[in-house]
């Protein structure tokens, strides 16, 4: 009798173990401006204390991952804070409601992780870190590219442009500062970028994406000298330079009226009146491609940028294409012709198999007798390294 008892009793706290965690959850939204002013230790002591109140039987271990479901919930991002505070998830990619749908990025390898989100959820995290921006993600505006605090990169899309639910990935980045080396790269071949930046060679980065093309440029930027005034330029801010004079600016879409747009090319432009020695393009992905090559070509040497493409060949092929665009009545010459004076070195990145971020490519750009692109009066020199590529 008294093991069925037992049995009873803990048949009968499992059923109201839901309800305990819906009754503190109210408890805290109801003091949330109270807890909210507390230290992290001392809110998560008060909600605990919320917890041994509503079940006084509760267990230990039980009631420390209650408060801290509680704690995510309620002032983090649910159930993929701990995934943000685990420092070796470097992208979080949430592909609609269920089970199976939720993905990770560590170490450069993407695997499955299981929890269970429904669409209401999904769309929590995207609003809840959105809001403090004052952006607009709904079924009229179902698209949004966020930057978070702590630097970290959003993009969610919405139904009914994400048919099977709303779509949240997450990119983090490593809160170390990347050395040149771990892409790849040899003594000589580092000391030879690192004297070409500092020489005012003008750089271009390529690859694919997530190829690590950004955390590249700012293993770049950590060569450059601490007395230079830079400019920064991106669509979200991702770049984390370590030098004093800095100017980090920063695109915006549209507001909900369609007014309010700041382009990476207005940025640019802005940028060329505020005596930067050296710019930094996040990405140049549009027609913005000319203003870069122009602003290359007047004095603002030893600038960066990135560029999605196949090769170190086809980068420049793509900012051909890019820089007509944006010059549509400008002949095709004379965007070689500027490319050719504007950039000096391509280097192209590629992810490997495992996961391994590496340096496949580096070529040097010259105008020459000889043909980049038939008539184009370019000629490439890849550097030729013994030992350098791993």
């Amino acid at each position: 009798m008294t093991n069925v008892g037992r049995s009873d009793e803990a048949d009968s706290r499992t059923q109201t173990q839901p309800d305990v965690k819906a009754l503190v959850h109210q408890r805290v939204l109801s003091d949330v401006a109270e807890l909210d002013g507390l230290g992290q230790t001392e809110m998560r002591a008060r909600i605990e204390g919320y917890v041994a109140d509503a079940d006084p039987l509760i267990g230990i271990e039980e009631r420390s991952n209650t408060t801290d479901e509680i704690v995510d919930e309620v002032f983090g991002l649910g159930a993929i804070e701990p995934l943000m505070r685990d420092s070796s998830v470097t992208e979080i990619m949430l592909n609609g409601p269920g089970l199976h749908r939720s993905f990770v990025e560590r170490f450069g390898i993407v695997e499955p992780v299981s929890i269970e989100l429904d669409a209401g959820a999904i769309e929590r995290i995207a609003q809840r870190i959105i809001a403090p921006l004052g952006l607009r993600l709904d079924r009229s505006a179902p698209i949004v590219d966020a930057r978070l605090a702590n630097g970290a990169r959003l993009q969610a899309v919405l139904p009914p442009l994400a048919p099977d639910g709303p779509i949240v990935t997450i990119r983090k980045f490593a809160p170390r500062t990347i050395e040149l080396f771990e892409f790849g790269l040899g003594p000589s071949a580092v000391a030879r970028l690192s004297s070409a930046l500092r020489g005012g060679r003008n750089v271009l980065i390529a690859g694919a994406t997530s190829t690590g093309k950004t955390t590249f440029l700012n293993a770049l930027c950590n060569c450059l000298d601490e007395r230079e005034r830079i400019v920064t330029i991106e669509e979200t801010a991702e770049l984390r330079l370590a030098q004093p004079h800095v100017v980090r600016l920063e695109g915006r879409p549209a507001n909900a009226e369609g007014a309010g747009a700041a382009t990476i090319r207005d940025l640019l432009r802005a940028s060329l009146r505020m005596r930067p020695d050296r710019l930094i393009i996040g990405e140049v992905r549009g027609g913005e491609a000319v203003d870069l090559l122009q602003a290359m070509n007047t004095g603002h040497r030893g600038s960066m940028s990135t560029i999605h493409a196949n090769s170190a060949t086809d980068a420049l092929s793509r900012l051909e294409t890019l820089a007509l665009i944006g010059a549509p009545g400008m002949p095709l010459l004379a965007i070689r012709s500027q490319i050719a004076s504007a950039i000096d070195i391509v280097v192209h990145i590629e992810r490997t198999i495992d996961g391994q971020r590496r340096v496949r490519e580096i070529i040097d750009v010259d105008q020459a007798a000889n043909c980049w692109a038939d008539d184009s009066g370019i000629t490439l020199h890849a550097w030729t390294i013994d030992g350098e590529f791993t």
